[in-house]
């Protein structure tokens, strides 16, 4: 079975602080709503604090001397007062709500474009439900951050000194008896934020392994299960799954342990202040209204405190999620020099000199591969899985780049085309179909989004395709899901090869094309090839030697290296390799 262990992250965020002020930057693009924000926490905090501090002059002015009319007064701009903090407590979450969305929004979007924009290479060697992680999972870590965690830091930390600012104008003495636990508190909070931020690196790198495995499974049931190794399968993921497990446990409980810890020193902070503060009452002097709004600083004093250190640990998760975000968005996308030129008109006049490539350093795929293609040709590549063919097709539209040599189209350099003209003046079509959610108009209009529905059926006509697609239940509005499973092979094949004919290319690059499919179905789709091969040139690949029989010219490809090229009659005559290929298929020479 494959091994999953490429996605592996290092224990701890590596740029934390700098992560963290890339995620404020995305923040930072809705500044008037935080401006508001801004207001309506420090208006929250001070009709907290008012709140607290009006229990002095009720329990002195009203309580004690027995006013109860004024006693009245004072509760209602009491309860005028805590109205108005929630209030602002609400339009200020409605509002963290719409700022968090628009960011997440913003990011995803991003994520998304930038994504479309990475090279081939790229997702050739990363999982793709890794990827998708980062879309769902992470992306949700940072939704999380934005609307509850960076607001409530910010609100903690004024309340906090907002809270100790009361607590010396009440009571100098008795706010420094409060300070005593504090040194425990942080310390507490230190170290466990230090042992959370490597389990929830760990965590989302875990869930991005389990994620890719998920994915890849699920478009694999069939091997799976034609093989018979389900139990394998369970047992592997069962193995990512412990993993994950173990991570999250480790994780969930150092955070979940701040909660409770906060909270017993912030109880025996409390009755310590008690204590001291009823003998000062006593002794002292000091006012029962004073000691009963000091209680209800020192208890709010240790809430911001204890949410601080949760709050920590939650952006401790987003920011393990982020990086990974960001870790996407810093690789690099293909771009074009700013020497690239159009190519307005595309004759099909391909060129390869001398080229040679590796996808690994020191182990070259081609080897001085040269060959002209004049417009209007046939050239088709023949030989050995592993020879190079697909190779060479993938070098001509740039999802590769060659190491030396060159390749042309019209002349010009294709590293001097910009990528999107080149492609522009090829369609290609794979071995392994792709079908979009979405009618089958629109699956044949992706090759040009700008055709008309005429031109999409005929296009569909041209390739053969427009019979079947009658008989389906809508016809072209048919709605295709999962890869159109509701059609044969080779209705998909055909519909392939529909979309690359509305995109009229002057190059037609076909691989394996019709090696998926059965000989009946290969007769119709290959009448659909023959018609929009005509006028165009074309690179084939094919293993079936009877599909490239006509072809102007067949190169014959081992090890990288073309050994030999020619018509179909003039490699029989050679009786080299392709001869030796061709006896293997039919046993007779059929020149």
């Amino acid at each position: 079975m494959p091994h999953h262990g490429f996605n592996r992250s290092n224990d701890k965020p590596q740029q934390g602080r700098k992560t963290l002020r890339r995620l404020i930057k995305y923040v930072g693009y809705n500044r008037l709503l935080l401006g508001i924000i801004g207001g309506l926490i420090v208006l929250n905090i001070l009709c907290n604090l008012l709140g607290s501090y009006l229990l002095r002059p009720i329990i002195n002015d009203y309580i004690l001397p027995g006013d109860f009319s004024g006693l009245g007064r004072a509760l209602g701009v009491l309860v005028g007062v805590y109205l108005t903090g929630v209030s602002a407590l609400y339009i200020q979450y409605r509002l963290l709500n719409k700022v968090g969305q628009r960011t997440v929004a913003r990011l995803r979007d991003e994520l998304f474009e930038h994504m479309e924009r990475l090279p081939i290479p790229y997702f050739d060697t990363h999982q793709h439900g890794d990827l998708m992680s980062r879309y769902t999972n992470d992306i949700d870590r940072v939704s999380e951050a934005l609307t509850d965690s960076l607001s409530g830091m910010l609100s903690s930390v004024l309340m906090l000194v907002g809270v100790l600012s009361m607590m010396f104008y009440i009571s100098p003495l008795l706010t420094l008896v409060s300070l005593v636990t504090v040194p425990l508190m942080f310390g507490f909070a230190r170290a466990i934020v230090r042992r959370s931020r490597r389990r929830f690196a760990a965590q989302q790198a875990a869930l991005g392994s389990v994620n890719g495995y998920i994915e890849e499974m699920i478009s694999a049931q069939r091997v799976v299960k034609l093989f018979g190794h389900e139990q394998q399968t369970v047992a592997d993921f069962d193995r990512l799954n412990r993993q994950l497990n173990t991570h999250s446990r480790l994780a969930q409980f150092y955070a979940g342990m701040m909660m409770p810890a906060m909270q017993n020193l912030n109880t025996l902070n409390y009755v310590i202040v008690t204590i001291v503060g009823g003998l000062l009452a006593l002794f002292r002097g000091f006012d029962v209204g004073g000691l009963a709004a000091f209680l209800q600083y020192s208890r709010q004093f240790g809430r911001p405190i204890n949410e601080l250190s949760v709050l920590y640990n939650n952006i401790q998760a987003a920011v393990a999620g982020a990086e990974r975000i960001f870790q996407l968005l810093d690789q690099k996308p293909e771009s074009d020099s700013t020497e690239s030129r159009q190519m307005p008109v595309v004759r099909g006049e391909v060129c390869f000199r001398e080229v040679w490539f590796a996808y690994r350093p020191g182990k070259p795929v081609l080897k001085g591969i040269s060959f002209q293609a004049r417009p209007g040709s046939q050239i088709a590549l023949v030989g050995a899985t592993g020879a190079g063919k697909t190779t060479i097709l993938n070098l001509l539209p740039r999802f590769f780049t060659a190491d030396s040599g060159e390749i042309t189209l019209e002349g010009v350099p294709v590293d001097q085309i910009s990528r999107a003209s080149l492609r522009r003046s090829m369609a290609i079509v794979l071995q392994d179909t792709h079908l979009f959610t979405g009618t089958v108009r629109e699956n044949i209009r992706f090759g040009r989004l700008e055709a008309t529905d005429a031109e999409v059926e005929q296009a569909a006509r041209l390739t053969s395709a427009h019979s079947f697609i009658q008989r389906l239940p809508h016809g072209y509005d048919t709605l295709l899901e999962n890869d159109g499973a509701n059609l044969s092979q080779g209705q998909r094949q055909l519909l392939n090869i529909a979309r690359a004919a509305v995109a009229d290319p002057a190059i037609l690059l076909l691989d394996e094309a019709t090696s998926n499919i059965d000989t009946r179905s290969e007769m119709w789709i290959q009448q659909g090839l023959d018609q929009l091969m005509k006028g165009r040139t074309c690179l084939i690949i094919a293993h079936r030697l009877s599909t490239v029989r006509h072809a102007d010219t067949i190169l014959v490809l081992d090890d990288g290296r073309i050994v030999e090229q020619g018509s179909h009659v003039e490699l029989l005559r050679a009786r080299g390799k392709y001869y030796a290929l061709y006896r293997e298929q039919f046993g007779q020479d059929d020149r």
